[in-house]
C-alpha cells in the first residue's frame, strides 16, 4: 500500500478553501465532478454525427474514441491496483465536499481524470474544434476531483499524463481503421441500391 503526503499541504489548502466556499458552488462542482463525464459522451456523439459525411479516416477516428477511453480506463485501473494508494480523505481525515469513498477504493491515479484526458486527446484528433473544447473540460474535471476531496493533486496530474500518453497513440492508430469504414460504407450503399432496385 502506498501512502503519499508530499502534496498533502496543497490538498488541505484546496479542501479548506472548498469548505469556506458557498454551498451552492460546492454543489455545482460536486455534480460536475461526479457526472461531468457525460459531457464527453455528448461530444463523442456530436463528433460522430459530423463525421458521417467526412472522409473515412475522420470517421474511423470518431468511432474509435470510446474504444480509446475504455483502453485507458483499463490501464489506469491496473496502475491504481498496483499502487494501492488510499484516498487522502481517509488518511488525512479532512472535512470534504464529497463523502469519502471507503477503504480499498484507491486514489492513484484518478480514473475520472484519466478518462477525461483520454477522451479529450482522442476528440482532438477526431475533430480539432471539439477537442479544443474538451481539453479545458478535462482539466476542470481533474481540478474538481481535488476540490471535492477524493484525490491528491498528484493523483490528478498522473492521470492527465497517463490518459494523454496512452490515449494519444491509440487515437492516432485508430485512423488505420479507415479501410474498414470504407468497406462498411460500400456495403451499406450496395444494400440501399439493392433495396431501391427491388422496389
Amino acid at each position: 500500500m502506498m501512502t503519499s503526503k508530499f502534496d498533502a499541504g496543497l490538498y488541505r489548502w484546496v479542501t479548506d478553501l472548498a469548505h469556506r466556499t458557498p454551498q451552492p458552488l460546492d454543489d455545482v462542482i460536486r455534480f460536475f465532478s461526479d457526472y461531468g463525464l457525460g459531457v464527453f459522451a455528448v461530444m463523442m456523439l456530436a463528433v460522430w454525427w459530423r463525421a458521417r459525411s467526412a472522409d473515412a479516416a475522420r470517421m474511423a477516428a470518431a468511432l474509435c474514441v470510446p474504444l480509446v477511453v475504455v483502453a485507458v480506463f483499463l490501464v489506469n485501473d491496473l496502475v491504481k491496483s498496483a499502487f494501492a494508494e488510499q484516498r487522502p480523505c481517509q488518511t488525512l481525515h479532512t472535512v470534504t465536499v464529497e463523502t469519502c469513498p471507503g477503504l480499498g477504493d484507491y486514489a492513484f491515479p484518478s480514473n475520472h481524470t484519466a478518462i477525461a484526458a483520454a477522451c479529450a486527446v482522442a476528440l482532438l484528433l477526431a475533430s480539432r474544434r471539439t477537442g479544443l473544447y474538451a481539453i479545458p473540460v478535462a482539466l476542470l474535471m481533474g481540478a474538481s476531483r481535488v476540490w471535492i476531496g477524493v484525490h491528491y493533486p498528484h493523483d490528478v496530474l498522473a492521470a492527465l499524463v497517463l490518459g494523454t500518453l496512452v490515449g494519444w497513440p491509440l487515437a492516432l492508430a485508430s485512423r488505420r481503421a479507415a479501410p474498414v469504414v470504407v468497406r462498411l460504407r460500400e456495403t451499406r450503399l450496395k444494400a440501399l441500391v439493392s433495396s431501391a432496385t427491388a422496389v
